[in-house]
């Protein structure tokens, strides 16, 4: 039921290894053989070759075979886009950049690469995916989401359990155990800063919050880490009604549940919940804990054992949490396994790997705006503008080879950064810092590209103060927006920073949601038209810091101040993207004008590319509810599909919808359909379906 970081075996000291890093044989033998510890994870702060990683794992396991019982060690890690702590992987864009896709069966695949990458490496366990549902943009884990609407969080992170698990109870050896993030209510806290406190009513946790959560249980995601932060005054790892009545009852989940960082001992050093550390152990395994990712110090198992030989913890509590733990590593077959060797892996990071990520970068960009300005031929003289334009880590985010993502010396060696991109293929490029272009008197250039918006950042240390893009960039914007030649912004970030109005004198606009190593090739694609973008915004993009409203806002949202309903005005909306071709919806039309609650809509709508380029677009059904016993959101998001086109080709496209699923949680917290009006929508389009 220990969970330990790497450090504590490695040399030196937790947070300070010696490098380069060696095993301790002393502090393993402690470890493993004299405290029975059953798990570790993490690295040791930075990335490492297969060869380590392999090493690593059988020096582990060779010395869990001296135990009595010889119970393998369970290994985790966080591999969130790819096998982010392995050398020389395969990295893929960060989640919210997987939504921009709004493509499931893309997700599904690309997981099956990271698993059997993330297998290559010794490894059997990954803490991923994140299925907290991205409320608010302050929120400095928002880029690990799949955005801010229930079904695309929902089926994206399924698609995401399947690839990595496969399918069956035992994962085979190319496949690793998922684990849900982050069980519950996490990811929206009242100041939006990371793993403070948040107040989330029981009707908005059921219908927003839980039902990634419960699908993924369904596909049989293995296991679960527990919400780091407090909900309604009660920190989650000691909330028994969320970690045993609502996820072992009630949704009948049968996995392991593991604690986050350190969280038994925040308890007592930041909830105040506990006076001592063993007293908070109490709390938290009595509530449902099964393993604590202590993960820095010896005492849990002592603690531990204390309180069981006291009678503080029952005996059967315990054998309840080794019963879980001991069928995981039954079903990744860690008891008959041998430590693979870099041979049996020959796909690693294969051409084929590398191909897919570049896809689904390309998949990932939102382009937003475009006056004419796009694409360009390649002959053009240009200037790039921005601090970040020549930083590859810009473009994977956090947890890329280190936690915080911000070191270049272990980025993979022949990724290119954007301006490195653009300067392999267009024929003339100068490049200026922000500093620089405020400061220069004139530009000349036939097209000018200003690549804006955030430093890697995750968890606490990407807290912020206001939504603004940092440091000089809005007056970047601003001088972008006055110039006489074409002009060009791209934001990289992981949520969406504020400018206030995009200047009508920027010609166009993309959005680069964390796109992996693999962006700056994709965004040059998307700039030279070798690729035309298909992606769609999996949020609200807001117009001002304090403006944000997501899209199924209730109808009292939209009250202006001067008595109007037009007080809801994003910069752009949920859904937006924009292609170079024209796509028209016409003849929108239902199986039915009346159904019964426990009916089946066919919902029908004709997609025709009227460009003259082949090119993609996501169809959206949204469902409005006219009237309900709980005030109705203006509409919500109940199908989807992206559907790819050649120059003035037309398809009809068809949809199932069960009536189910216009269900909301009701005055008594429970999932209900009422009989009433409903306008089923697309585009510009509307019909009324009545539901008896």
């Amino acid at each position: 039921m220990t969970q330990l970081t790497l450090d504590m075996i490695l040399e030196g000291e937790p947070y300070a290894s010696v490098e380069p890093h060696h095993m301790d044989e002393l502090s393993l033998q402690e470890v493993i053989v004299d405290l029975n510890v059953g798990s570790i994870l993490n690295c040791g702060g930075h990335s490492y070759p297969r060869e380590f990683w392999l090493d690593l794992m059988t020096r582990i396991q060779d010395k869990a075979k001296e135990t009595p019982n010889q119970i393998p060690v369970l290994y985790g890690i966080d591999a969130i886009h790819g096998v982010t702590y392995t050398d020389n992987s395969t990295l893929i864009p960060q989640q919210i950049g997987l939504a921009c896709s709004w493509d499931t069966s893309m997700v599904k695949s690309l997981a099956e690469t990271a698993a059997y990458e993330v297998r290559a490496s010794g490894i059997p366990w990954n803490f991923s995916p994140v299925l907290d549902i991205a409320r608010d943009p302050r929120w400095p884990r928002f880029w690990e989401t799949f955005g801010e609407d229930v079904k695309l969080v929902t089926d994206m992170g399924s698609a995401m359990v399947d690839g990595y698990q496969g399918s069956g109870d035992e994962i085979d050896s190319v496949h690793v155990a998922a684990c849900l993030k982050h069980f519950l209510g996490y990811s929206v806290t009242l100041s939006g800063k990371d793993r403070t406190q948040a107040w989330v009513p029981e009707r908005q946790l059921r219908e927003y919050f839980l039902p990634g959560f419960e699908e993924a249980i369904n596909r049989g995601a293995k296991t679960i880490m527990v919400n780091s932060g407090e909900m309604n005054g009660i920190p989650v790892h000691v909330n028994p009604a969320i970690l045993t009545d609502l996820l072992r009852n009630e949704l009948g989940f049968q996995g392991m549940v593991v604690t986050d960082w350190e969280d038994i001992k925040y308890l007592v050093s930041r909830h105040k919940v506990a006076a001592t550390y063993k007293e908070a152990i109490k709390m938290a395994v009595d509530a449902g804990i099964d393993m604590s990712m202590v993960p820095t110090d010896l005492e849990f198992p002592v603690l531990l054992k204390e309180l069981v030989e006291e009678g503080e913890i029952a005996e059967a509590r315990i054998d309840e949490s080794v019963r879980r733990i001991l069928q995981l590593k039954f079903d990744l077959g860690l008891f008959d396994a041998k430590v693979p060797s870099l041979d049996d892996y020959p796909d690693f990071a294969s051409a084929e790997a590398r191909a897919s990520a570049l896809e689904a970068a390309r998949a990932s960009i939102v382009m937003l705006k475009n006056e004419n300005a796009l694409p360009l031929n390649g002959g053009e003289r240009l200037l790039v503008v921005g601090d970040n334009a020549n930083s590859l880590n810009v473009l994977n985010g956090g947890w890329t080879r280190t936690w915080q993502g911000v070191d270049p010396q272990y980025n993979t060696p022949d990724m290119p950064s954007f301006l490195e991109e653009v300067q392999s293929l267009f024929a003339s490029v100068t490049y200026m810092t922000n500093d620089q272009f405020l400061t220069s008197r004139g530009v000349s250039a036939d097209h000018v590209i200003a690549f804006l918006g955030e430093t890697p950042y995750t968890e606490t240390p990407g807290d912020i103060e206001d939504l603004y893009l940092p440091g000089n960039q809005i007056e970047v914007i601003g001088k972008l927006g006055e110039l006489t030649v074409p002009t060009s912004l791209i934001l990289a970030e992981g949520r969406p920073r504020t400018f206030g109005e995009l200047p009508e004198g920027i010609d166009a606009f993309i959005l680069a949601m964390l796109p992996g190593d693999q962006g700056g090739r994709a965004l040059v694609d998307v700039l030279l038209g070798e690729h035309n973008p298909g992606g769609h915004l999996p949020f609200t993009y807001p117009r001002y810091p304090s403006a944000h409203t997501t899209y199924d806002h209730k109808y009292t949202d939209m009250m202006h101040i001067d008595f109007s309903t037009n007080a809801v005005n994003p910069l752009y909306e949920f859904g937006d993207g924009l292609s170079y071709t024209k796509f028209e919806m016409s003849d929108l039309s239902l199986s039915a004008d009346t159904l019964a609650v426990g009916g089946t809509l066919e919902v029908s709508v004709v997609i025709k590319n009227t460009g003259e380029l082949a090119g993609s677009d996501v169809i959206q059904v949204y469902v409005s509810d006219s009237v309900a016993t709980i005030t109705p959101s203006v509409k919500r998001l109940r199908a989807y599909r992206k559907v790819q086109l050649d120059a003035g080709a037309s398809q009809e496209v068809q949809f199932s919808i069960p009536v189910q699923d216009f269900a909301f949680v009701g005055i008594d917290n429970e999932w209900v359909v009422e009989p009433g009006v409903f306008g089923v929508l697309i585009g510009d389009m509307k019909e009324t379906l009545i539901v008896k």
